[in-house]
């Protein structure tokens, strides 16, 4: 015995889940792109990694430190990093210095480039909400 209708609340919220997802990551691509073609650059190091609770593999967080060479101020970002990175690797960012803490990205050693990683995220969160998007017009009809 189901409820009434739920297949439609699941696919809808499913839908509002990864519209939400690409809008973020859709974002945060244009102000990595921002960052790259501003061209300012400074050496950073991964200041920490975050487990999630329970130590799970696949939930870490990446916190990265870097100095900014126009005013000195020091400036703590998460970005996504891959394995290879480690607490005290040091980086490359990429950053607008228009706005460091707001476009800081990592750009070098042991990552993917941050417009292929964000550009992939876009996609495969429009792509999940156009899936859920048709799946339910095609149960609602």
């Amino acid at each position: 015995m189901g409820i009434p209708g739920g297949e439609q609340v699941f696919f809808l919220g499913m839908i509002l889940l990864f519209g939400w997802l690409t809008a973020h990551y859709a974002r945060r691509l244009a102000a990595v792109a921002r960052a790259l073609r501003a061209g300012g650059r400074a050496p950073g190091v991964c200041v920490r990694i975050e487990s999630e609770p329970y130590n799970r593999s696949d939930a870490r967080r990446y916190v990265f430190s870097f100095r900014v060479p126009e005013d000195g101020r020091v400036i703590e970002f998460e970005d996504l990093a891959g394995g290879a990175v480690k607490v005290g690797g040091e980086v490359m960012v990429a950053y607008d210095p228009a706005a460091p803490e707001r476009t800081a990205t990592v750009a070098g050693r042991g990552s993917w480039s941050p417009v292929a990683r964000y550009g992939l995220l876009v996609t495969g969160c429009g792509l999940a909400a156009a899936g859920f998007a048709a799946v339910f017009l095609f149960t609602a009809l």
